[in-house]
C-alpha cells in the first residue's frame, strides 16, 4: 500500500472509498492503458465528495519510466496550488496500491459548493462589469501559478469553476480536473502551454472577452514584476 498526500488509514482507508458507492458523474472510461471514473458520494456528515478510482491509469516519466498513478500527480498538483493560495477542490484522501503487478489508486476532493463550470456561467446573460471582474480573477491566480511554474495542462472552460459573491466580495474562481498539471522549467512555458489551450477550449468566451482576460493577464503579471 502507497499512500500520498493526507494521513489515512492504510488498507481499511483505501477499502473503503474503493467500494463507496454513488452517482456517477464520469462514468469508467478507458485511457492511458487503464480506466477511470468518477462518483458523488455524500459522507456520514453529509458533505458532497468526488471519488475517483483508477484502474492502470498511469502517466510516465524519467523518474518514473514504467508509470505511476495519475491521482498522485493530481494530489501533488492540488497541494501545491493550494499552497500557493489558488482555489482547487479541497483534498480529503489519496491512495495507491499495486496488486499482481496493476495499480489501483482513489482521489477523494470535497465539492466546491456554488460553483459552476465557466462555459456554463457563460450560459446565462452577464453584464460586462461582473464579466470583466471574474475574469480579471482568473487572470490574477493563472499569473500567480504560472509564476511558480505550475502548468495546469487541461485548462478548458469546463474546468475553471466560478462562484458569485454579494457585491462587496469578489467572485471566487477555482481550479479543476489537475490530472495533468506539472512543474515546468520556465514561467514562460507554462504560460504559453496554458494559454493556447485555453484559447481553443474557451466556448462559450466571446472574443471581446478573450482579449479583456489577456489584457488583465498580462497587467497581473506586470504587478508580479514578470513577463508572461
Amino acid at each position: 500500500m502507497m499512500q500520498f498526500g493526507i494521513p489515512c488509514s492504510a488498507d481499511a482507508e483505501f477499502e473503503r472509498w474503493w467500494r463507496a458507492d454513488g452517482e456517477w458523474v464520469e462514468a469508467p472510461n478507458v485511457r492511458r492503458g487503464g480506466n477511470s471514473g468518477v462518483q458523488r458520494v455524500t459522507d456520514a456528515s453529509g458533505r458532497c465528495l468526488y471519488v475517483k478510482r483508477q484502474t492502470g491509469h498511469l502517466y510516465r516519466t524519467v523518474r518514473h519510466p514504467f508509470g505511476r498513478p495519475t491521482v498522485l500527480r493530481e494530489a501533488t498538483a492540488l497541494q501545491a496550488l493550494s499552497a500557493l493560495d489558488i482555489p482547487v477542490p479541497v483534498l480529503d484522501y489519496c491512495g495507491a496500491r499495486r496488486d499482481t503487478g496493476q495499480w489501483a489508486a482513489v482521489l477523494v476532493t470535497r465539492a466546491l459548493d456554488g460553483h459552476q463550470s465557466l462555459d456554463r456561467w457563460y450560459a446565462e446573460p452577464r453584464d460586462e462589469a461582473l464579466r470583466k471582474t471574474v475574469l480579471d480573477e482568473l487572470a490574477r491566480l493563472l499569473a500567480r501559478m504560472h509564476r511558480a511554474h505550475w502548468q495546469h495542462g487541461c485548462l478548458y472552460a469546463k474546468h475553471i469553476f466560478v462562484r458569485e459573491r454579494p457585491q462587496a466580495e469578489l467572485p471566487n474562481v477555482a481550479l479543476l480536473d489537475l490530472e495533468k498539471a506539472r512543474l515546468r522549467l520556465s514561467a514562460s512555458r507554462a504560460s504559453k502551454h496554458d494559454l493556447a489551450q485555453l484559447s481553443r477550449h474557451r466556448a462559450p468566451m466571446p472574443d471581446q472577452d478573450w482579449r479583456t482576460f489577456l489584457a488583465s493577464y498580462e497587467a497581473a503579471h506586470r504587478k508580479l514584476g514578470m513577463r508572461p
